[in-house]
């Protein structure tokens, strides 16, 4: 038999390959054009995957996806870097039937995600470079520590109230400063136990509160860094919009250019309504549960900074607050500031204050 009859070449051919990613193992399924060639479980290697459809499909245009999660996204760049076109997309945009709902299993999940990828129903989520993701860990570490930093303090108040310390109005005026923490240092205890459970609290405090103040200054370089320091030095001159709050902001959009519309950045923020409408019934259901938590949160932060230091945002909040509630108000002042966001960052111009919103 002639060797060209007897060797494999799917030239022209596409195959799909739905992942369900975990730690310790992957479920895979590959589909054809015309019918599910296997599901299969494998540990976590790219390159063993890409063996794999290179043996049984050579010359083939293969594509994956993957529903994003704790895993991350080194899987997408693994396997582009290795020739597989791959998505990364969100889960509750992935089409699921009740029978799939109830009977949840890795493999179920695989199949799922390759025939929804055969069948084009799948759009991928934007998928920032190694770098940039790093550049948004370091600076998403803020929310982290802060967390810590409250936490650890309720402790100490839990504490306190626990063995009825009651704490004076004078010190209580001053919490959390030095003279709040002295205070702190010199409660009297029954045994060395209670003093030492409140020491071991004081000292994670001090720790945590060394660990913000270094993440402060690792911020600030890399808001200095050739990458960042003009952006930065722009969103700075929008009222409300501090170092920090500019380097939330870089480092999650990443590209602006990827938001066709204020429409569609807004939306990215969380800033838009939801509704829930059938039929002649329309429903608002307020803000929408899909945002990028970290950005709504700080942008609403920095609206309230904003109607206190732009004359514009102030008369247009005050107005507002005549007919709706001022948690309503600062939601519209932060779809104003996040169009000033935009301008700024898009036209590479400073923000000069104005009289008219």
């Amino acid at each position: 038999m002639p060797a060209e009859l007897t060797s494999l070449d799917f030239t022209g051919q596409t195959i799909y390959v739905g992942l369900d990613v975990g730690r310790r193992s992957w479920a895979v399924s590959i589909y054809t054009d015309c019918f599910e060639h296997k599901t299969f479980v494998q540990r976590p290697d790219p390159e063993a995957l890409v063996r794999y459809l290179h043996k049984h499909f050579p010359q083939a245009t293969y594509r994956s996806v993957y529903e994003a999660g704790y895993c991350g996204l080194w899987p997408h760049q693994a396997l582009t870097a290795l020739g597989v076109d791959c998505i990364v997309v969100h889960p509750v945009d992935v089409p699921t039937t009740g029978k799939e709902r109830k009977n949840r299993t890795d493999r179920v999940d695989a199949r799922k995600l390759a025939r929804t990828l055969r069948s084009g129903q799948l759009q991928g989520i934007y998928v920032p470079s190694r770098e940039a993701q790093e550049d948004r860990c370091l600076v998403r570490m803020h929310t982290l520590l802060v967390k810590k930093q409250t936490r650890c303090k309720n402790q100490i108040l839990a504490l306190l109230s626990f063995f009825g310390v009651l704490i004076p109005d004078e010190i209580a005026e001053s919490r959390w400063s030095r003279h709040f923490i002295n205070f702190l240092t010199a409660v009297p205890f029954a045994s060395p136990s209670g003093q030492q459970s409140l020491e071991l609290l004081l000292d994670e405090l001090s720790f945590v509160r060394q660990q913000i103040a270094r993440h402060t200054r690792e911020v600030r370089a890399l808001a200095s860094s050739e990458l960042y320091r003009q952006q930065v030095a722009l969103l700075r001159t929008v009222p409300g919009i501090s170092v920090h709050s500019a380097m939330v902001m870089l480092t999650e959009l990443v590209e602006l250019e990827r938001f066709k519309s204020l429409d569609e950045l807004a939306g990215y923020f969380g800033l838009v309504p939801g509704e829930d409408s059938s039929g002649d019934k329309e429903v608002v259901t307020g803000l929408t549960s899909r945002r990028n938590a970290f950005l709504r949160h700080l942008i609403i932060e920095c609206s309230w900074m904003a109607v206190r230091k732009d004359p514009a945002l102030m008369q247009s909040f005050n107005q507002l607050t005549k007919r709706m509630r001022k948690t309503q108000a600062i939601v519209r002042i932060a779809r104003k500031l996040l169009a000033r966001i935009r301008f700024v960052l898009r036209k590479q111009q400073p923000y000069v204050p104005c009289v008219v919103a």
